[in-house]
């Protein structure tokens, strides 16, 4: 499956042009926002399924695949504060099991048999010592947060490809906390069958050989793999972070590509991209999907993450045309 995210409501939120380029390119689609917990459960004790609906109905209507994300995202800041209360108390486990049981049942249960794979738990792993990132979703359940989300997925769709979804894990230190989860997992028995690799790399530093080897361990754990959030920014993201912060003020109002990208550049993301695609060929028994995150350039949410800035990371500008990447990864793919 070569898929695409897409945010907001369909198809009004997406004109005539991209919803054209939607059917001509991809045969999947993902919701970008629109089904994790921040919006379906933004109100407690109300579930707002209007805009997954509306994408499944698009979907449908279309004959194109479904991708679900997300059922847990593993932070604190993406989850409603509600759902980690009992009234005026942090809420227990015995509260939150169940809590966590209704939701994924209402919402898994609510698509089964339309949405084929879901991501079920995002981003737990630690990019420090930690093996998990601290979160009240460990604080108040435990580390076995994770193994419930599957089983409880699982009750509400057997059928349904089940997957856990982070970033960074090519790298060595997190695919390392990544295999020690897989293998934990499979010792308490969840029902998970594929790994997702977001995939938002940057012009210049694609860690081929160590996407290579991460595909490898995956695959040798037992595990499918997606290529689930993919883009390759140009405008490198470390500065953002780096000396404590202390460029952010700076960066806030710096736009190198305003006016445009340079064509050397247009043509250098087009061989990295075609060099990626050449390697999930390669690896292409092992890959279910790979999911571009948004449908072109303008739409990108790299253009305000970590400032507000001018981005190209998709395969098409923000006219809907193609750019050089598209062609490389074309030709790729033959």
């Amino acid at each position: 499956m070569i898929g695409v995210s897409l945010g907001g409501n369909l198809p009004e939120d997406y004109n005539a042009r991209e919803r054209e380029l939607i059917l001509r390119q991809f045969n999947g689609v993902t919701p970008e926002n629109g089904m994790k917990l921040s919006h379906i459960g933004h109100k407690p004790g109300q579930l707002d399924f209007a805009q997954a609906d509306a994408l499944v109905d698009f979907a449908q209507a279309h004959r194109l695949q479904i991708h679900g994300h997300c059922l847990v995202w593993a932070r604190d800041d993406a989850t409603p504060e509600w759902f980690f209360r009992d009234g005026d108390h942090p809420a227990s486990r015995e509260v939150m099991l169940p809590r966590l049981n209704e939701y994924i049942h209402a919402v898994v249960g609510r698509y089964r048999g339309k949405i084929k794979s879901w991501d079920v738990v995002n981003e737990a792993l630690s990019d420090g010592k930690e093996q998990l990132r601290p979160s009240q979703w460990e604080q108040r359940i435990g580390p076995d947060f994770i193994a419930k989300a599957f089983e409880y997925a699982h009750q509400a769709d057997p059928d349904a490809l089940l997957t856990y979804n982070d970033y960074s894990i090519e790298q060595p230190a997190k695919l390392k906390k990544l295999l020690r989860m897989l293998g934990e997992l499979r010792e308490a028995g969840a029902p998970i069958g594929a790994v997702g690799n977001q995939g938002h790399w940057e012009l210049d530093h694609v860690p081929y050989d160590d996407i290579e080897t991460m595909i490898d361990s995956v695959s040798k754990a037992g595990m499918k793999i997606a290529i689930s959030e993919l883009d390759l920014g140009i405008v490198s993201r470390g500065r953002f972070w780096a000396d404590g912060g202390s460029h952010r003020a700076e960066l806030a109002n710096t736009d190198l590509y305003a006016d445009g990208c340079p064509p050397d550049i247009l043509q250098r993301q087009a061989e990295q991209y075609g060099r990626l695609f050449q390697l999930f060929r390669k690896h292409h028994k092992q890959i279910v999907r790979v999911t571009f995150w948004n449908l072109h350039d303008g739409r990108s949410w790299l253009n305000d993450f970590p400032w507000r800035h001018t981005e190209y990371p998709l395969l098409f500008d923000r006219d809907q045309n193609p750019k050089p990447a598209y062609d490389a990864v074309m030709k790729a793919k033959e």
